[in-house]
């Protein structure tokens, strides 16, 4: 039996938008808090809020539209949110004070919040059952390459150009979104009708409950993600000063790049074996490759051994985000998917937020290569984990998706 088709013209245009946004975001990321110290002669933990706040917001705006994602029109709230978000950008070349700043940044992070989940929404929507694994991973693969070209575009066009470019060029691609979005199709949706709205609100407690803004199911393997997204925000804080005190400036600015190559070269099967074998066989080997990664990177004294974990970090952290957004998605109900989504991208941000602070201060009593070693030894604490939460029940039932896989190919 043939497959249904995955690569559509909305699929591709969602997941452009997702790119785009995401682009905006790192080449931001990595560069906000710099630019911070330099132009309002701050220090680094004024800075570290400053780019904090855009992470809080975002899981903010996450809690509140998700539960709202299954009743109201998806696309007209997509364009809205990214409109937002080109607002939010241009108002940054504006910002003659930190406060006003600060607040800039918490629009920006609100706008970020509400596209990303509602695309999120949207996606999940347009990719068959059958190939979920499959779909899923492209779509996150187009957020995986941003994290590696956004922090390159940044630190290259503030060394040349300085940081209002990056505004400037943010803002035409925020646009360059919104054109995009005008030709997104998107499917049609059951509305949950007021008597299975009473159910499931009975059933989690109300809104103003936990399941109110988060989808209850979802949360094992969501939690699992923020243990291991907790390890990328070592990444994203540090590898740069690593890289220094150990003499390989000059390939640090590859180690996102390499990340993202390697992610690429893999993802046309690595999706596709996760629907046709199921999670555990795909999620324990990537986690070892994932621990291996940063023990690598703990014990590298040349330019090859850095770069080779950069690689096998993509491949295990790239990989599992997808996969575990597609479990998160599977484990809910078929009208929560939205929820579903919102929670998981929930715990990665408030990972990623949270993260360079705690990490940070631990950096202040063991050295870099300490760190790396025990992010190494957390992930492996992670797989069981992800045991507990997911993989002894994945073990025990092979569920009817992968079996209904099977039987298409």
């Amino acid at each position: 039996m043939s497959q249904s088709k995955l690569w559509t013209k909305d699929f591709i245009i969602i997941s452009c938008t997702n790119f785009f946004t995401h682009i905006v975001f790192y080449t931001l990321m990595t560069t906000m808090a710099l630019y911070v110290t330099k132009e309002f002669q701050t220090n680094q933990s004024i800075a570290g809020l400053v780019v904090g706040i855009f992470v809080l917001a975002s899981v903010v705006a996450r809690s509140v539209i998700g539960k709202y994602l299954d009743t109201i029109n998806r696309k007209r709230a997509f364009i809205w949110s990214l409109i937002l978000g080109v607002i939010a950008m241009g108002l940054h070349l504006v910002a003659a004070s930190l406060a006003l700043l600060m607040v800039i940044r918490f629009i920006h992070g609100l706008s970020h919040g509400l596209i990303t989940t509602t695309a999120g929404a949207i996606v999940a929507d347009l990719i068959p059952d059958e190939r979920r694994g499959e779909g899923t991973g492209y779509y996150s693969t187009a957020m995986n390459i941003a994290m590696a070209v956004g922090p390159f575009l940044g630190i290259l066009i503030s060394q040349h150009a300085g940081f209002q470019t990056i505004v400037l060029a943010g803002t035409i691609t925020a646009v360059v979104n919104i054109i995009f979005a005008l030709f997104l199709k998107v499917p049609k949706f059951t509305q949950v009708n007021n008597k299975e709205k009473a159910v499931v609100q009975d059933a989690v407690g109300g809104w103003f409950k936990l399941g109110g803004f988060m989808e209850p199911k979802a949360l094992p393997i969501s939690a699992i993600m923020f243990a291991l997204a907790f390890t990328y925000a070592s990444l994203l804080s540090f590898v740069s000063i690593y890289a220094a005190e150990i003499d390989l400036v000059q390939v640090s600015s590859f180690f996102f790049l390499v990340y993202a190559a390697a992610l690429i070269v893999t993802r046309p099967f690595t999706g596709k074996w996760f629907d046709l074998y199921g999670a555990n066989k795909m999620n324990y080997p990537l986690l070892a490759v994932l621990s291996l990664g940063y023990l690598l990177l703990s014990l590298a004294n040349n330019g090859f051994f850095f770069l080779l974990s950069a690689a096998l970090i993509g491949v295990g952290y790239g990989t599992l985000q997808s996969n575990f957004q597609a479990i998160a998605i599977q484990e809910s109900p078929g009208n929560r998917k939205a929820l579903a989504t919102s929670t998981f991208y929930i715990l990665i941000d408030s990972s990623l937020g949270v993260g360079p602070y705690i990490l940070g201060f631990a950096a202040q009593w063991i050295s870099f290569r300490q760190l790396y070693i025990a992010m190494a030894v957390w992930i492996l604490v992670s797989m069981g984990l992800y045991y507990i939460a997911h993989g002894r029940k994945a073990a025990g039932v092979r569920d009817s998706w992968h079996g209904r896989v099977r039987q298409r190919v």
